[in-house]
């Protein structure tokens, strides 16, 4: 997919102000004698600025107070912006190519607004941006992804063809942890981990020369997003699965799904199933509207849900795309059938599923698919998480019963009703499978 939108950080990306951040954070500490201010410096990079000055005081015993020390930076910060930092080449090119194309930009960044706004104003960037997005104002620092997440927000596009673009290593991971798309940018004097950053972003660049915005969509894995209808006797409302046939590329009905599909009024790829549970109204609806038809003996194996599955699977490796699975109206009826889904799911977690129903979300984390899912939640909104797998290990951040590396049994309920303490939470699979539910409370 083509970008639709673009949240870019400022200081090392735009404007080659590492330098002077280093220099103006370490000059500072240097004056009120703070032994190996660089190391202390590195170490608490990632901290907004108004935290970092508090940080310097309650810790280091520095500055009268944390707002006075805040000021005095402010004031070298501010006049260095003017007299010493200037725009990385091809910068400027490269956001009017942007802009050219229609797609809309914020700033995401560790710097305040208004000292921000100071600094695009003196190199003539700012009429570029939408809106400034400081990490201070909307949550925790770029350890964390709620600035990005926010700033997608405000942009109102998907998050998947949403590219971030990044020099800080922790800045990177956080928004490829959340699902965006990101450029690593990487000069000759930042000092940046070059193996770090390939791991994490989608594509790392040494600069803006030679880069074009529309070349972006082939730097990104090509990924077809599949949604599959199944046909719980509980199904999901039309609203939810007329939404998420938006969000995806490919939609197949399973067999009963096809009633869901026609209430919902939505265009289907791929009818699939042994046509023994969906009205006859429904299934010519569904046979006048799907691109193709997969028919299957009542008689089989595999339930309706896992050929529908195994159909987008195949029609992903046609594409020679990655699978992105989303499945909807699973849930309900039999204990059974409930049960034998997740396993059916559990499959296939190299394609990332997830299942989305009116009540809940589940994403079902692994280190062969997604291993991590960064969440929007509802400070006191219920997360549980439920290891399908031997061996699995598990983080929890943002919530109110913290793991780090915690072994899980296999469908044990050490997981189970944990609460979000924060508006960004952030679940990690290590090894083994783990489904992450997000209830609707």
């Amino acid at each position: 997919m083509a970008i639709q939108g673009a949240i870019f950080d400022c200081d090392g990306t735009l404007l080659d102000s590492m330098p002077m951040w280093t220099s103006t954070c370490v000059g500072l500490l240097r004056r009120y004698g703070v032994r190996d201010a660089e190391r202390v410096f590195a170490e608490h990079e990632s901290l907004d600025m108004d935290k970092k000055c508090y940080w310097y005081h309650d810790n280091l015993g520095i500055g009268e107070s944390g707002e006075a020390l805040y000021r005095e930076l402010w004031t070298m910060v501010e006049r260095a912006y003017q007299t010493e930092v200037q725009p990385f080449a091809g910068c400027k090119e490269f956001l009017d190519e942007l802009a050219r194309m229609g797609v809309p930009m914020v700033i995401a960044s560790s710097t305040p607004t208004a000292l921000l706004r100071s600094a695009l104003m003196a190199h003539g960037l700012l009429e570029y941006f939408d809106e400034l997005v400081f990490a201070g104002d909307v949550g925790r620092g770029k350890e964390y992804a709620d600035v990005y997440l926010e700033s997608q927000r405000r942009l109102g596009t998907p998050r998947a063809d949403t590219w971030v673009f990044e020099d800080a290593p922790f800045g990177v991971r956080s928004a490829a942890r959340a699902g965006f798309p990101v450029m690593a940018l990487l000069n000759d004097h930042d000092g940046r981990d070059e193996t770090f950053l390939r791991t994490w972003a989608t594509t790392v660049a040494r600069g803006y020369e030679g880069v074009h915005p529309a070349q972006l969509s082939e730097l990104a894995p090509h990924v077809m997003r599949a949604l599959v209808v199944n046909g719980s006797p509980e199904p999901s409302s039309a609203g939810l699965v007329a939404r998420l046939a938006k969000e995806n590329d490919w939609v197949v009905a399973a067999d009963h799904g096809a009633q869901v599909a026609r209430s919902a009024d939505i265009d289907l790829d791929l009818l699939c199933g042994d046509a023994d549970s969906a009205s006859h109204e429904a299934l010519g609806w569904a046979r006048s509207v799907a691109a193709s038809e997969r028919s299957f003996p009542v008689e089989k194996d595999d339930t309706d849900l896992g050929l529908a599955i195994a159909c987008a699977a195949e029609e992903a490796e046609r594409r020679g795309s990655a699978l992105r699975l989303t499945v909807t109206c699973t849930c309900g009826g039999r204990p059974d059938h409930a049960l034998a889904v997740w396993g059916v799911i559990a499959r296939y977690v190299h394609a990332a599923p997830r299942m989305v129903e009116d009540g809940f979300e589940c994403r079902i984390l692994s280190s062969e698919g997604e291993s991590t899912w960064c969440l929007e939640a509802v400070p006191g909104q219920t997360i549980s998480a439920i290891a399908l797998a031997d061996n699995t290990v598990v983080s929890a951040r943002g919530v109110r019963w913290s793991l780090d590396h915690a072994r899980m049994p296999v469908l044990s309920d050490r997981g189970v009703s944990n609460k979000a303490i924060d508006k960004t939470c952030e679940l990690t699979c290590h090894s083994g499978i783990l489904a992450v539910f997000l209830l609707q409370d």
